[in-house]
């Protein structure tokens, strides 16, 4: 039985994972990143303690999803822009001599993909990209069974590759990148520039976007179409780039996967010419709101089992 946290900007879960990918038992709790990281690791620490009791099991190992930058192999947390002052936290040395066990980290998009690869849509696909559309767009490449790393072991940060150079500005400090362009906020950004002053905005979030266009809003439906369009750039690149066996989408503005998926398919039929794209199976994420742990478990097996 494997311990397991999945730690983002706004919450913690934290769980017990069987060796099939079972999650026995789940706990979650706020972030409250500004109380800082040794608050939100003693939390963390109490509700893992409290699902394995739960679950009547002693853990063998802990993995790790966390929100990015991290070092996988020091386990020590980078510059994490929503998460100030945590810079330099080591939640695997911190877990590993509370519960003495052996534990692993990786950046939460990697760990997702694990997550999929293992026992979801990615399952025996020796080439496999996983992406996350959100607040963010994050990504993990499986090469074989294992994580592609970039020099000094770090992580590609595919949802910053730059789409278009005149593009909306993007928190990473470039201008026009995937993320700037097809995340779920970047959709409430640009469609409060062409709305007239008496639209209904405030409080306008992705997912009623995608709502209003269901129901015939036709701001919204130019709001999903042009989401649909930079969706499917993005994937077209990594299409040229990689040429995957499968590409597996996830996220919540996945969760409107319906109003995208044709237009993001016409996208890479224009702009693969020079690969087979038609091999490429794309597909959406099936592990459900589980997948976090799901895929923590696979990074500390990822480590220490393969």
């Amino acid at each position: 039985m494997i311990g397991a946290l999945d730690i983002g900007g706004t919450k913690i879960a934290v769980g017990v994972v069987d060796v099939s990918g079972r999650v026995l038992a789940r706990k979650e709790c706020p972030t409250d990143g500004p109380l800082g990281f040794d608050h939100a690791m003693q939390r963390a620490s109490e509700l893992l303690a409290r699902c394995a009791d739960q679950a009547g099991v002693k853990l063998r190992g802990i993995g790790i999803g966390c929100t990015g930058p991290v070092d996988p192999l020091t386990g020590t947390l980078g510059d994490i822009n929503t998460l100030p002052g945590w810079e330099g936290g080591n939640p695997v040395s911190r877990l590993s001599a509370e519960f003495h066990v052996s534990v692993a980290m990786e950046n939460d998009a990697d760990a997702v993909a694990l997550g999929e690869v293992a026992w979801g849509s990615g399952k025996g696909k020796g080439r496999m990209i996983c992406v996350t559309i959100g607040t963010g767009i994050g990504a993990g490449v499986v090469l074989d069974g294992k994580v592609y790393r970039g020099v000094a072991q770090s992580h590609p940060e595919l949802g910053h590759h730059i789409i278009e150079t005149s593009g909306p500005p993007c928190t990473c400090g470039a201008r026009g990148c995937w993320e700037a362009l097809a995340s779920g906020p970047s959709m409430v950004d640009w469609i409060k520039t062409i709305v007239p002053p008496d639209y209904p905005s405030h409080d306008l979030t992705a997912r009623e976007i995608c709502t209003r266009a269901q129901g015939g809003d036709e701001w919204a439906r130019q709001a999903v179409e042009r989401e649909a369009y930079y969706l499917g750039v993005g994937l077209a690149n990594l299409v040229t780039l990689f040429v995957p066996e499968a590409i597996v989408l996830g996220g919540s503005v996945m969760k409107s996967a319906s109003l995208f998926l044709d237009r993001i398919h016409q996208v890479i039929r224009q702009n693969c010419g020079l690969v087979p794209h038609q091999s490429v199976e794309i597909s959406l994420a099936s592990l459900g709101p589980d997948v976090g742990l799901i895929g923590a478990a696979e990074v500390w097996r990822n480590h220490f089992e393969y």
